[in-house]
């Protein structure tokens, strides 16, 4: 079975919607797990945007990088530039992607255009993860 890793700054929102994608899409071929180089928690608006389009990650955690499931991982996908600079060496047989995707934790606004840089950034997980497969 492939790994895929997906990580950012906090496994709060990006790579926690990624996971989730990601989890749908690949299916039962791939094991999926997320991280972050720290934690800050599920945010809820992350679990509302999902969920609008039929994926519950209310149960997912904010996780550290596991460094074992990183060594071992087929590809290690990081969602921000914090993360890229800040992952540590893996070995030459994990490939590397890097999304530099909008962090939609620090979008400013009413809660309605918060939302939708959420909604954004969430639609464009699902078309990078789709475009992978394909």
């Amino acid at each position: 079975m492939r790994k895929i890793y997906f990580l950012c700054t906090g496994n709060s929102c990006r790579s926690q919607m990624a996971e989730g994608f990601a989890k749908q899409i690949l299916g039962s071929d791939w094991q999926v797990e997320s991280a972050g180089i720290e934690k800050h928690g599920l945010n809820p608006l992350a679990v509302q945007v999902m969920a609008e389009k039929g994926i519950d990650i209310s149960k997912q955690t904010s996780k550290l990088i596991d460094m074992d499931y990183l060594m071992h991982a087929d590809l290690v996908v990081t969602l921000c530039g914090d993360a890229r600079d800040r992952c540590p060496i893996t070995p030459p047989s994990v490939r590397k992607l890097h999304w530099p995707l909008q962090d939609p934790a620090q979008a400013t606004g009413d809660k309605e255009a918060v939302l939708n840089v959420f909604r954004e950034v969430r639609d464009e997980i699902q078309e990078r993860i789709i475009s992978y497969i394909n």
